[in-house]
C-alpha cells in the first residue's frame, strides 16, 4: 500500500548559519533507511563543515547556487542544474551568493548523523 506523507519534518542542520532542512521521505520522517529525499533552504554565507559521507547524494538547484569543494576542486551549481557526490569522497557545501540558494537534496541510502563523517570543528 503506498505511503502519504503529508508534510515534512524539520531537522537540524550544520553550519555556521541557520540552515532550513524539510525531509520528506528518510529515518526521521518516513522512517526509510534506504533514500532521504529533503528540501533545503540556506541563507547567504551558509559553509558546512567538510565530509566524507557513506551515501551518494544528488542535488537539484532550484534557486541561487550552492558551492561543492572537493579534494581536486570546486564546483559552483546554479539553478537548474545539480551535481552528484559519491560516497567516500570528501565534500563541502556552501551558498557564498547573495540571495543563498534552495534545493533538493536526495541521499542513497539516506542521510543520517552516524554516517556523514564531519570534520572536526
Amino acid at each position: 500500500m503506498p505511503m502519504h506523507i503529508p508534510a515534512p519534518t524539520r531537522v537540524e542542520a550544520a553550519g555556521n548559519q541557520p540552515k532550513l532542512i524539510d525531509e520528506y521521505v528518510g529515518r526521521v520522517n518516513s522512517g526509510t533507511d534506504g533514500v532521504s529525499i529533503a528540501h533545503m533552504r540556506s541563507p547567504s554565507g551558509w559553509v558546512e563543515p567538510g565530509q566524507v559521507p557513506e551515501f551518494d547524494e544528488y542535488t537539484i538547484v532550484l534557486r541561487g547556487m550552492i558551492r561543492v569543494d572537493h579534494h581536486d576542486g570546486t564546483l559552483d551549481v546554479h539553478a537548474g542544474q545539480a551535481v552528484y557526490t559519491r560516497k567516500g569522497e570528501w565534500i563541502r557545501y556552501s551558498t557564498p551568493g547573495e540571495e543563498g540558494a534552495e534545493y533538493i537534496a536526495v541521499c542513497l541510502p539516506a542521510f543520517s548523523p552516524e554516517t556523514v563523517h564531519r570534520d572536526p570543528e
